[in-house]
Parts: structure tokens; sequence; C-alpha cells
């Protein structure tokens, strides 16, 4: 009788001890991929909130900034510094521009001569962290009588984009602006027409309110936090389908 022939009972037992090293071993994979998730997810939270801290700090010393320089002159210029938003709001209708017209008043012009180089001038600092800065254009929805709201939307929204680049080609003609290289890369023009108007307790659009030029500042914020997580560590390269490639062993 052969003594090495393998019984019934020893292939079940060799059958379960394969089986329990297979579960062993998925088991430990398993893990391993809930762990580095875990750690995915505390870094993409750690980078979350040092970039919302970063930004928090970033826009209040924008906002200091601005505010020192400007606070003495936003009374005579009839104008507001909105600090959430980092806005600066030139709110003299009468100043800025005439009545359907894209021609800058002399009034504006000369607010515009002081205003626009202290302003690049203290923003210059915070270029790093800038995404954008912005003047729009606000109109009322009022236009001529017997024009429709659509009508007299579309035609305060080519007035508004007319008056914001007039305002735009003033500061590129500017002297002091022409060695800010980086303002030109960040400054953008934008017509708005009566889509934000102001409006006073009672709901009521204020007609002369509602015209306006402002000033905002957009930082890089939403950008950053859309970057990808990077854990310390070699990744695996990325293929052009987004996939991770897989290394094959040769040898």
């Amino acid at each position: 009788m052969n003594r090495n022939a393998t019984t019934p009972d020893s292939e079940d037992d060799f059958h379960w001890i394969a089986l329990s090293d297979l579960m062993s071993s998925l088991m430990m994979i398993f893990l391993f991929l809930a762990l580095l998730h875990m750690i995915q997810v505390e870094r993409a939270h750690a980078v979350e909130s040092e970039v919302r801290l970063t930004a928090v700090e970033s826009r209040q010393a924008i906002y200091r900034a601005l505010d020192h320089e400007f606070r003495e002159d936003l009374k005579r210029w009839n104008a507001e510094f909105d600090q959430p938003t980092l806005t600066l709001r030139f709110r003299e209708p009468d100043v800025l521009f005439d009545r359907n017209s894209a021609r800058i008043k002399p009034e504006f012009e000369a607010i515009l001569r002081d205003f626009l180089p202290r302003y690049v001038a203290q923003l210059r600092a915070f270029r790093d962290v800038i995404r954008e800065i912005r003047i729009e254009g606000h109109t009322s929805s009022e236009w001529n009588p017997n024009t429709s709201a659509l009508d007299a939307y579309f035609a305060n929204m080519e007035l508004s984009q007319q008056r914001t680049q007039a305002v735009l080609r003033f500061a590129y003609g500017l002297d002091s602006l022409q060695s800010e290289q980086w303002f030109r890369q960040r400054i953008a023009a934008v017509g708005l027409s009566s889509s934000r108007p102001v409006r006073d307790a009672s709901g009521q659009e204020n007609p002369k309110a509602s015209r306006r030029v402002e000033f905002s500042v957009l930082t890089d914020f939403e950008a950053r936090l859309l970057e990808p997580i990077k854990l310390e560590g070699a990744a695996l390269p990325v293929d052009k389908s987004g996939r991770q490639a897989q290394h094959e062993n040769r040898e």
C-alpha cells in the first residue's frame, strides 16, 4: 500500500488552508486600501483647511491695505468699499458717464487718474494670490419708453460693456501703469447690464444707484482647492485615459 497517497481528508485540509491564505491576503489588501483612503481623506481635509485659512488671511490683508489707502477718499468720491467681496464701488452716475454714453466724464477721469495707480500699487504685493481684477459696469433697467424689457436689457448690456472698456482703455493709457505687466495679465472688463440692480427697502429698483462702476478683486482660492492632492511617496504614472499605469514585472 502506498503510504504517500493523498487521502480525501488531507486534500480537503489543503484546500481549506489555501482558501484561508487567499482570504487573509484579500483582507490585508482591503485593509491597505481602506487605510490609504483614510490617509487621502485626512490629507484632503488638511489641505482644504490650510487653503481656506490662507484665503481668509489673504483677503483680510488685501482689505486692510485698500481700506487704509482709500478710507479718506471714499466720501469725496461718493464711493464705498465692500469687505466680503473686496469691491470698491463708484456710485455717483452723474460723475461717471453722460446718460446713454460710454464717454468718461472729466470728473471721473480725474478720480481714475488718482485712484488707479494707488489701487494697483496696493495690490502688487498680493499679485501671487490674485486671479483677476475685474472692472464691472452696471446699469439700471431703464431705456427708451417704447423699448421692451428684453431689448432694454441688451441695449444696456452693450452700453455697460462699452463703459468698462472705456475705463480699461483709460487705465492702459496711464504712464504709471505701463510697467505693471502683472496688472495687464489679470485685469478684465465686464458689462453686466441691469442684472444686479440696487433695490430700496421695499424691493423696488433704485435706477440711480444701479448705475455704477465697480472694481473687484478675485483670489485664486477656488483654483487652489481644485488642485490634485499629492501624497508622500512616488505615484504611479497616469496614462492618457487618466488611469494609473500597471507595472509588469519582467524577468
